[in-house]
């Protein structure tokens, strides 16, 4: 038989009876049976007595033969199930060849041989096969013409009981309503085969149910994997459509962030919109097994956002500054302040996972307008503002914010003072404040400051301490940095004192 013709079988073959021979057989692996021969319980010495079973341990020559005992019951139970299903696949096959295509006993023996030998036959119809399947088609034509007899055993299966089910699916006169039930990892199972075997209907019915069901994520990633594997690439773009689209662009995807962005800053029910918060905010931070292929949010989109939300605070400090002019109830408008000052903070979050908070730090540092009305305000209503100073002191702290000392000094010079006065109720009134995070965050800010921005900060926090408390953020981890920089370590007077000395020497060539 020629090598190219025993690879167009998919490493399958048909093997005739002893009068004449057409043979496939690749090479098999006899580890498992060397290990077998080894251990089984044949070549094990006798077992030791009751007595000095008691007085030692188990050898491990005894707990690998109790062991393979052990894994033997069990391939012997899975072996009897298997059995059970596949007499249940043969009488099926005989009831379906009769009442669906009127014939009687088989004019072709069909054996199926597994990888361990484990085989089953079956007496099953040329015509059927023919008819079904493009592959037995084209192989039994040939062997009508060179008057083989018809005996066929294809070898070296993965899963005798698939391939014998897929045999069986020839003969249904339904396949649609034969597959309704299985599970994914069946249906995959039975695509593969149908397929090596150019068995159109099985394969057509196997995608229209993949394409029907819905897919756990585990099953998702299988059945991309097994169409990847198979090719059928006119047959699955149906099923693929769940998953793919056309190729989308970086602008067509970032209308549709931007969209679901809006909606959750505009959305009326609290529950809901912390909900949606918590939902994007996970799946932004997802990590991605492609980052080429990513499609994520752009800067752009999220800095267009900011510059809204910022709009409509400086509208309704604006408003509540003139409240008694204002006809607005005062109760709304400052639910209002306090929304958008969330939404806020959540853009803000996304940017700094995002790393792209650098930018807004100079931003919100030259909102000095807003500074200025939020000092005009109770402080109950607006010591939600201030949690965006934190959350960027914060993000500086811990080095996930690089902007230059005159950025940072300028947001400290803007915000500082309303951290202060707000600190209290931003402490008592949110238990998702921490505290100890915002002090060191702010501590850690100030320390990467000129030694003289640290002095102007910290002796201006040492005087509010002392009447504010514990109203006002503790930094004294940052004081005492700053006082050993200015009184004990003196390194503003450090000079160059390396005593490294280069000397350019000529020698005679």
């Amino acid at each position: 038989m020629a090598s190219r013709d025993v690879s167009t079988m998919i490493k399958q073959g048909f093997i005739s009876d002893p009068t004449l021979s057409l043979s496939f057989s690749p090479s098999r692996t006899t580890s498992s049976t060397t290990l077998s021969r080894l251990y089984s319980p044949a070549s094990s010495p006798p077992p030791p007595t009751e007595s000095s079973r008691s007085s030692q341990d188990p050898t491990l020559f005894e707990m690998m033969s109790e062991e393979h005992l052990r894994d033997s019951k069990t391939m012997e139970e899975s072996r009897k199930k298997t059995q059970t299903r596949v007499a249940k696949f043969l009488t099926e096959l005989k009831i379906s060849s009769f009442n669906n295509w009127g014939l009687g006993s088989g004019d072709i023996r069909l054996t199926i041989v597994s990888r361990d030998g484990y085989k089953v036959s079956m007496d099953v119809h040329r015509r059927v096969l023919s008819e079904k399947s493009r592959f037995f088609a084209e192989k039994l034509s040939q062997r009508r013409e060179k008057g083989i007899s018809h005996t066929v055993e294809i070898s070296e299966c993965d899963d005798v009981e698939v391939y014998v089910e897929t045999v069986v699916l020839m003969y249904c006169d339904d396949l649609k309503k034969r597959l309704i039930g299985e599970n994914v990892n069946k249906i995959l199972a039975l695509l593969k085969v149908s397929a090596a075997i150019k068995f159109d209907a099985g394969i057509s019915s196997c995608l229209e149910y993949l394409e029907a069901v819905p897919w756990s994520e585990d099953e998702e990633e299988k059945i991309i994997s097994h169409l990847s594997q198979l090719e059928l690439h006119s047959s699955m773009m149906d099923i693929l459509q769940r998953v793919s689209s056309e190729p989308s662009t970086s602008a067509r995807a970032d209308d549709i962030f931007l969209k679901l962005l809006t909606g959750v800053l505009q959305a009326k029910d609290d529950k809901a919109r912390r909900e949606m918060k918590t939902l994007i905010s996970r799946l932004l931070r997802e990590d991605s097994f492609d980052d080429d292929n990513r499609l994520d949010v752009s800067k752009d989109t999220l800095y267009h956002l900011c510059h809204r939300c910022l709009s409509s605070l400086v509208l309704c400090l604006s408003e509540a500054t003139c409240m008694d002019s204002s006809r607005r109830d005062r109760g709304v408008l400052m639910a209002e302040i306090a929304r958008e000052a969330d939404n806020l903070q959540w853009i803000v979050d996304i940017l700094i996972d995002k790393r792209m908070a650098d930018d807004f730090v100079k931003l919100w540092a030259d909102q000095r307008e807003l500074a200025e009305l939020h000092s005009k305000i109770p402080t109950m209503y607006r010591h939600e503002i201030s949690r965006i100073t934190a959350q960027l002191c914060i993000a500086i702290g811990r080095g996930n914010i690089l902007v230059p000392k005159d950025s940072r000094f300028s947001l400290l010079s803007t915000w500082l003072e309303a951290l202060y006065e707000d600190f209290g109720w931003m402490r008592r009134a949110s238990r998702s404040v921490d505290k100890k995070l915002v002090e060191d965050g702010l501590s850690q800010t100030i320390l990467t400051l000129s030694l003289r921005q640290q002095q102007v900060i910290l002796l201006g926090w040492f005087d509010r301490f002392l009447n504010k408390g514990d109203d006002c953020p503790n930094i004294q981890r940052a004081f005492e940095v700053w006082w050993r920089r200015a009184f004990i370590r003196r390194y503003a007077d450090l000079q160059d004192g390396s005593q490294l000395q280069i000397t350019v020497c000529s020698y005679p060539s």
